[in-house]
């Protein structure tokens, strides 16, 4: 445990020491900030139009509020991981410091598990920023308050798989771009495989379908956390880890 949280922090350091952390919280929080200015403007404006012409009872906050932020959130999320873990591996082999890496007397489990880990703070530290945003909520009105947390659990659990996979691709190259652009790949196609249900109904479209990583979430979204939901986001965290150790098998092999 200690040699994990050794690597961790060698890598969280290295995070904070480079623009990389301050750029992306930035543009972070600059776009999800916009997604929660609009939704905040759009029921402010329906509230008072029907608190004038008297119909219904107040809106619901977490509903036209919290959950269009946080479904925005997972989406752009996808945009920023292959920002996260370019550099987790792809840095190492370019600098020549993977050999090292590989032959100390530490296991790749600890590696592995200590990169991912410092990635996973990384993008804990930028879903900090629009939470905060949530949190002004509390401040003027009375949202509820867990469904809000199963949604940032759920994001937390939707970027801990694809970090997993993303650790995969950059342990495959050397070249930082890559991996980038090869993990934003994936990260896109989980994400687009969902559509294929609104066209079609059979059981091969159903099982693309199901493996969509923003289909899993919609359930966080709404603040129900579904055994379903949250055993495929740790079977994918367990396969994208997998596939990476067996790729630092093949490095340690070699060298």
């Amino acid at each position: 445990m200690r040699n994990i949280l050794t690597i961790c922090s060698k890598e969280m350091n290295s995070y904070f020491r480079s623009p990389i952390a301050y750029g992306l919280m930035a543009f972070f929080g600059l776009v999800t900030g916009w997604f929660f200015y609009i939704a905040t403007a759009y029921f402010v404006q329906n509230s008072m139009k029907a608190s004038m012409m008297g119909g219904g009872g107040p809106m619901n906050v977490n509903e036209y509020v919290v959950r269009p932020v946080l479904m925005n959130i997972s989406v752009i999320g996808l945009f920023i991981i292959p920002m996260i873990t370019m550099r987790l591996f792809a840095e190492e082999k370019r600098s020549g410091t993977i050999e090292l890496l590989v032959t100390s007397p530490i296991t790749d489990l600890e590696i592995i598990l200590g990169k991912w880990l410092s990635a996973l703070m990384m993008y804990c530290a930028i879903l900090a920023v629009p939470v905060l945003n949530l949190m002004v909520l509390f401040a003027f009105g009375k949202p509820d308050w867990k469904p809000m947390f199963v949604g940032i659990f759920g994001l937390i659990l939707q970027g801990g798989a694809l970090l997993a996979l993303g650790s995969f691709i950059s342990n495959t190259t050397k070249n930082q771009i890559v991996a980038g652009v090869g993990t934003f790949a994936v990260c896109l196609m989980l994400w687009v495989l969902d559509w294929v249900s609104s066209f079609e109904s059979s059981a091969w479209a159903k099982v693309i379908s199901y493996m969509s990583v923003v289909a899993h979430y919609e359930p966080f979204s709404k603040g129900i956390i579904d055994t379903k939901d949250v055993i495929f986001y740790l079977s994918m965290i367990f396969f994208g880890l997998f596939l990476t150790a067996r790729s630092m098998e093949s490095l340690r092999w070699r060298s």
